[in-house]
């Protein structure tokens, strides 16, 4: 059975090679959502509209100077020759118009490496009579130059990014250095995700052990709990490997969503292994043989153990009609590791532990530990005293309903970040700085040389640089109006679009003239049917994204021409149906998850009783989880919304042992000790594991704000659910015994 146990997981974890790390947002999102499919449409018309916005200077400093320009240039050209890189945008290369003899001359702004100081301030001047190129290219106090970095696709953005900093690190050596952009966030992010959850099971694993250790006192014990979890993690691994490698779907990929993962697998592959080695020190403590003792143990655990496998299965596996992507492959391969949890703790664990020399006279096995003598104290409250006990879980769950109206939505990428991680600390700078890197973009189906096309565009812009987190915003109007004023000599009167298509078709041949059309590639298709309009602004919350989005839609409707076809997407449109989604998903998951477990316990356990009981600590658990979190202003995310199925999943092994252990003594025991000696059998192992599942306090050292507040609702968790069991379902359980009591 070893050996059959251990070439199975070997064969499973062999997968890890073609395991994956990424977290493109856009692929949570169904492919048949509006703004995805927008955002697709885009993609396809205008190339990759990522961008890494890397910005350099000093501080209290002009940027303005000869040697800044250098660098600039420098960069822009050792950039281009990525084979990653479509596009640069930068000071160096973005063209000027100036009007020559009353022709439009195009030409570079910066056009040589080498420049004086009077051809600086000629760029500068030039820059502030065009305040929407300015604003693209240098920081508000003129401290910074910026440049934008383009993919060619969102493929391998974590490639992307190492390539662009590698380069960049180098040429700017000197400078302060600054990186940014939705490409350089989700490029950074899966180093970050690695490092996070590699640190976070070291920290886990010594926690775990310590308590282990401290109540076992047996290193052999200990180390039979750490085997379970360690192989049911290198499996679940492995699965979502060959998973991922079988179907290619973005599904598995191992996204900051997952981060969580590896800790709760480690807290039910330990909970399997604490009953198994728990219940059998108690065995042989009594039988003083170590084949009857195991024998005994199994006899009483292969039945809950596969039953809580199953119901913690069925409760992560709600996740399958999560609308978000990554939530369907993180139940279907958390169910996986739970599959090989309990395949291991049921089999190869016995077969080790009767292979094992045990002392039945040690410390370890003869006397109690520390939490047994603490639960014996705690029975005799609960089972002299169940009335009072269950209203005192009655009220926490009143006062957890009210917090629940307090619970708000928020899916802020800057919140996620804790102040003084890199990602954080870059946003925070664009937004202070600069324009801010979250883009709003809207697709425009029309004649794009059209005026009145065009004038509707210009108001859609200045409509949405109304609002003050809005920096910026251009579009192919700007371009016909600099063009318009270009002509007219330069004079910011002309700084319009003009009053009929002749003029406006006139203004790009005079540009072709000396210039090239694909300079409006970024703007414009290639037969002027389809325009594009980006403005970039500072983080916003979720409620502000809301009422910005819907602001536009409503302007569009009542201001713009209906005949044009127009798009709004963009991140921040993307953040708001991630919202719609989030909230969606957890009201079902959490309804559906008490619903699935409920009738399998009614099935198995074949009272609708025992089903209602099974469910009563983990919605208790999961409303006062929910009200604190409204209490403590944690905003429920793509990332906490995981909290409902972790609970459920988690919390429902203690109901279900402490079922199927009442059930089983009740057969033999008299009904005057029955709660004393359930509480007895399942208490110490259910006070161990959770104890033990304190390991889920690692995740407060997460570099994830959301994940930090996953660690601490979950140890929050732990102790409401197990001591729920020991004190809600307990008291109940005696105050009911009479209708549950089964003989043979």
């Amino acid at each position: 059975m070893i050996i059959l146990s251990l070439l199975a997981t070997v064969i499973m974890a062999s997968g890890i090679q073609f395991f994956v790390i990424d977290d493109d947002v856009m692929k949570m999102l169904p492919k048949n959502l509006e703004s995805r499919v927008s955002w697709d449409a885009l993609q396809d018309e205008f190339g990759s509209t990522e961008m890494i916005f890397i910005a350099f200077g000093h501080k209290g400093k002009s940027i303005f100077s000869p040697e800044a320009f250098t660098a600039a240039w420098d960069l822009s050209e050792q950039l281009e020759t990525s084979q990653k890189v479509e596009e640069v945008t930068s000071v160096s290369r973005v063209t000027r118009m100036d009007n020559i003899d009353g022709f439009m001359e195009i030409d570079d702004l910066q056009p040589d490496r080498e420049l004086s100081q009077e051809d600086i301030d000629n760029i500068k001047d030039y820059l502030d009579r065009n305040k929407t190129i300015k604003t693209r290219l240098v920081s508000v106090k003129d401290e910074y130059l910026v440049l934008m970095v383009q993919p060619y696709d969102t493929k391998g953005l974590d490639v992307f990014r190492n390539e662009v900093v590698a380069i960049t690190g180098p040429i700017l050596k000197g400078y302060e250095i600054h990186y940014g952009g939705n490409a350089y966030v989700t490029g950074t992010m899966p180093e970050m995700i690695r490092e996070d959850v590699q640190g976070l099971m070291k920290i886990g694993l010594l926690i775990m052990v310590s308590i282990l250790l401290l109540n076992l006192r047996s290193p052999k014990g200990v180390a039979l709990v750490v085997m379970v979890i360690g192989l049911s993690l290198l499996a679940m691994m492995g699965f979502m490997g060959w998973i991922y490698r079988l179907t290619g779907s973005d599904r598995f990929l191992f996204t900051m969503a997952n981060t969580s993962m590896p800790i709760i697998l480690l807290t039910i592959a330990n909970s399997d292994g604490v009953h198994v080695i728990t219940k059998f020190f108690k065995d042989l403590r009594g039988k003083k043989d170590v084949r009857l003792a195991i024998a005994s143990t199994m006899d009483s655990l292969l039945i809950p153990i596969f039953l809580t496998s199953i119901t913690t299965i069925a409760a992560f596996l709600t996740m399958i009609s999560s609308p978000l992507e990554p939530m369907i492959g993180y139940g279907i391969s958390i169910g996986a590791g739970i599959v090989w949890a309990w395949f291991l703790s049921s089999l190869m664990m016995p077969s080790v532990i009767s292979l094992l020399k045990w002392d039945a006279n040690s410390d370890a096995i003869s006397k109690p530990s520390i939490f047994e003598k603490l639960i014996d104290k705690l029975g005799k409250v609960v089972l002299t005293h169940p009335k009072y006990v269950f209203s005192t879980g009655a009220f926490f769950v009143i006062v957890g309903l009210f917090g629940l109206m307090k619970v708000t939505v928020d899916v802020n990428m800057a919140n996620m970040f804790k102040p003084g991680t890199e990602i954080r600390d870059s946003m925070d700078f664009m937004d202070r700085e600069l324009t801010g890197t979250m883009d709003i973009r809207v697709r425009i189906e029309g004649d794009m040389k059209d005026p009145e096309t065009l004038s509707d565009m210009i108001s859609l812009q200045e409509y949405m640089e109304k609002d003050e987190k809005v920096s910026v915003s251009y579009s192919i109007g700007n371009v016909v109006e600099q063009m318009h004023r270009t002509i007219m000599d330069d004079d910011p009167a002309f700084e319009t679009i003009p009053e009929n298509r002749e003029k406006v078709n006139n203004l790009f041949t005079m540009y072709s003239m000396s210039g090239d059309p694909d300079d409006f590639s970024s703007l414009v298709d290639y037969n002027y049917e389809v325009g594009l309009v980006t403005a970039l602004s500072k983080v916003m919350s979720t409620n502000e994204i809301f009422y910005y989005v819907e602001k536009i839609d409503i302007y569009i409707e009542e201001n713009l021409n209906p005949d044009l076809n127009i798009n709004v997407t963009g991140m921040i449109v993307v953040f708001r149906d991630l919202v719609i989604l989030i909230i969606k998903s957890s009201i079902f998951s959490i309804t559906f998850s008490l619903f699935v477990i409920g009738l399998i316990a009614s099935v198995f356990f074949k009272r609708i009783l025992w089903g209602v009981l099974a469910v009563i600590p983990l919605t208790s658990a999961v409303i006062i989880n929910f009200g604190f979190m409204g209490y403590f202003g944690i905003e429920l995310s793509h990332i906490t919304a995981i909290l409902s199925s972790i609970i459920i999943g988690v919390g429902v092994d203690f109901a279900i042992h402490y079922i199927a252990q009442f059930r089983r003594l009740s057969r033999t025991v008299s009904i005057d000790k029955l709660s004393k000696e359930v509480v007895d059998d399942v208490g110490y192992p259910i006070i161990l594991d959770a104890a033990s599942n304190m390991g889920f306090g690692a995740l407060l050292f997460s570099a994830f704000l959301p994940i930090q507040y996953i660690g601490g609702l979950m140890v929050f968790a732990m102790v409401s659910t197990s001591l729920g069991t020991l004190t809600v379902l307990s008291a109940l359980a005696e105050l009911l015994k009479k209708r549950l009591i089964e003989r043979s």
